[in-house]
């Protein structure tokens, strides 16, 4: 067996393990087993090729697939082969990139990282002289300066748009502000962990060599979701040698509206001539109909290269095509159907995931779930680190490794409270950019005392003094005690319970800050981390990027949009709104578009393992009003004999299914005697 206890890959799959000989791209199909081709390979090469752990980088998209990724190599190699494995997110791995080469972009030790927050907050209070607070466009500009930055746009390069003031126009007149800004304050937003090293490795040979030198393989994963910014990337890394496997469906891409280029795959067999195709398209996860239809569907699309799932499970149950009268009626029907098939079928609430495309259609089937008394999980909750609580600590762990971070400054000056005022900052903020300084050296200027009060500058004082007592600690202390010095310094937990109306919630609010204190201890130990300010820039891009809370342990019905089902599969897949307007959605109405709404569905029908139910109303609310809907085109293009319509009919009747239900369950109970 190829590994020892493990199930014996296809011939597909082990050709794609054990293919060095050039560039390869493996073509996987949903459910093909490509995370197991991924982790096997590295092990391969690590056990029977001889490459050294440390010579090999992993890259893929999310910090859990990043995880689970060194988990199963982990399982696979001795701990001594894994533990020096790069295996990371792009921004990860740009952050290691930037870490020994600061000085070379003109940045010092300690920067910060700006999330999506922090950088229009700085876009609108460089447009504030020209937009009120409720028309500053900083979101929209920020997008877009993201989206140059993802296509490698310098600033001189930014193109002006020919109607002159639009949000384009405004983001290219602020977007060179914004990077002078950035480099003054020694911070990067998220984009420039992957831009940085692209233009460091384009204008230092010899760092290039050094890093393509360490690289001898590399292995991509998710390749269709890639920018051209990190496609730059890779080909930097990858040289002339070319020793790498990407893996990768275009029938999967479903992020082009932030910037992922599909076409990267038309690019990669530009690049490299010699490139070998492997495709992997025998899947594991659903029925043959099921799989039928999604090949049906996504033909539709104009394709690179042509693939088909299959598999050799049951042929399978029709896909169910409901149909409701409104919205309401729809989450009602949907929950009905739902309960009979788990009374009858006795499976478990997490077997069943409900998908839309909207985050909006969830209220309604929120609702009605409740009211059944059904327990839930809604994906894209409030992450970890989006708890005030968090921020707060991180702002101030921000703040004692840069202390030209504006913006850190703002957000803990007054917490807990001191009594600093909005008319204090202002002229704080007044007096540092009259003198090109950070808040805090302008707080320590004497210059400041001409602005304020006596009482408004001790107040001012008393607060910067501290604080630099403490940025002075963090060049010696462990980075877990100072902030334990820190939280007792500020009274912390005796402020929670002071402004918490229920004590419940302030002792769950100062667990989770112990539990960032575990964190680092933690990160400490495996000395993953050696300084503060490593330490803090990678809690900090965990934050921005693990931002939602997806983790459904308990026995819940998931509730999710399509896009966050990506990469995930359940036994029973509904898919509600499958109308025009809906899915495809309004406002992808050309033909790229189209094709990425298609890929879409594509990936909510291919979560399905055993049974597949889409739903449609007759009628919808949209912008207050209540408008006529028709069904999807994307269920035109699928086999009609596949599929089963069902009309709401009187035997189809929420209340008549659940009245069924409720009849099943009882039944159960008396066969197994309960009462």
């Amino acid at each position: 067996m190829f590994f020892p206890g493990l199930p014996e890959l296809n011939p597909q799959q082990k050709a794609a393990v054990q293919y060095i000989n050039g560039p390869l791209l493996v073509l996987a199909g949903a459910g093909s087993g490509k995370t197991s081709v991924i982790t096997r390979k590295i092990a391969w090469l690590i056990r029977d090729y001889g490459i050294e752990p440390r010579s090999i980088i992993a890259v893929t998209f999310t910090n859990k697939a990043a995880r689970e990724m060194k988990s199963r190599v982990g399982d696979l190699l001795h701990k001594d082969h894994s533990k020096d494995l790069l295996i990371s997110t792009f921004h990860t791995l740009g952050l290691k990139i930037l870490r020994d080469h600061l000085a070379d972009i003109g940045y010092r030790q300690g920067f910060s990282i700006y999330d999506g927050e922090d950088s229009q907050s700085l876009i609108a209070k460089l447009l504030r002289g020209q937009f009120s607070g409720k028309n500053n466009p900083a979101e929209a500009v920020r997008q877009q300066i993201s989206l140059w930055k993802n296509n490698l746009i310098a600033p001189a390069d930014a193109p002006l748009s020919a109607a002159g003031n639009s949000t384009q126009d405004i983001a290219a007149r602020v977007y060179g502000e914004y990077e002078r800004h950035m480099q003054a304050y020694n911070a990067m937003d998220l984009d420039d962990l992957i831009l940085k090293p692209v233009r460091l490795f384009q204008t230092n040979a010899a760092i290039l060599n050094a890093w393509q030198q360490r690289t001898r393989y590399l292995l991509v994963d998710e390749y269709q979701d890639t920018n051209l910014c990190q496609y730059e990337l890779i080909k930097l890394l990858a040289g002339t040698r070319a020793a790498f496997t990407i893996v990768g469906d275009d029938d999967q891409s479903i992020y082009a509206w932030r910037g992922a280029h599909p076409e990267n795959l038309k690019h990669l067999q530009q690049d490299y001539p010699a490139l070998k195709v492997i495709k992997l398209e025998q899947n594991y996860r659903s029925s043959a109909r099921i799989l039928k239809a999604a090949n049906a569907l996504i033909a539709h699309n104009p394709h690179i290269y042509e693939k088909s799932l299959w598999c050799e499970r049951d042929y399978g149950e029709p896909l169910r095509v409901l149909k409701a009268r409104g919205e309401e009626h729809e989450a009602e029907r949907i929950v009905a159907e739902l309960l009979y098939h788990k009374f009858k079928n006795t499976t478990d609430f997490r077997d069943y995931a409900i998908l839309f495309r909207e985050n909006h259609q969830s209220r309604m089937l929120e609702r009605v779930l409740r009211e059944r008394r059904i327990p839930y999980f809604l994906s894209g909750g409030t992450s970890f680190f989006d708890k005030t609580e968090i921020k707060d600590v991180m702002a101030y762990l921000r703040l004692l490794c840069n202390p030209g971070d504006d913006n850190a400054f703002l957000r803990v000056i007054n917490t807990p409270r001191r009594e600093i005022g909005a008319a204090t900052l202002e002229q704080l903020s007044a007096h540092a950019g009259e003198l090109g300084m950070s808040l805090l050296q302008a707080s320590l200027d004497s210059g400041i005392e001409k602005r304020l009060a006596a009482r408004q500058v001790a107040m001012l004082r008393a607060f910067t003094h501290w604080l630099t007592d403490m940025i002075d600690k963090a060049a010696t202390e462990k980075p877990a005690k100072l902030l334990c010095d820190m939280l007792a310094d500020l009274h912390y937990e005796d402020w929670l319970k002071d402004t918490c109306n229920d004590q419940k919630i302030a002792q769950r609010r100062m667990e989770n800050v112990l539990e960032l204190v575990g964190w680092i201890q933690r990160l400490a130990r495996q000395e993953e981390e050696k300084s503060m300010h490593d330490m803090v820039a990678r809690l900090t891009l965990a934050g921005i990027l693990d931002k939602s809370s997806d983790d459904n342990s308990g026995d819940q019905v998931s509730l999710m949009t399509l896009h966050a089902a990506k990469g995930l599969e359940f036994p029973h897949v509904f898919i509600v709104g499958m109308e025009e307007g809906l899915l495809p959605h309004h406002q992808s109405q050309s033909d790229q578009g189209i094709e990425e709404e298609r890929r879409l569905a594509y990936v909510g029908m291919t979560r399905a393992q055993k049974t597949l139910t889409f739903s449609f109303v007759d009628r919808r609310k949209r912008g207050g009003e209540i408008i006529a809907s028709e069904p999807s085109r994307f269920l035109k293009e699928l086999p009609s004999a596949d599929l089963q319509w069902e009309e709401p009919e009187r035997d189809a009747d929420p209340e008549a299914m659940l009245g069924r239900a409720e009849t099943h369950l009882a039944n159960l109970r008396n066969m197994l005697g309960k009462t």
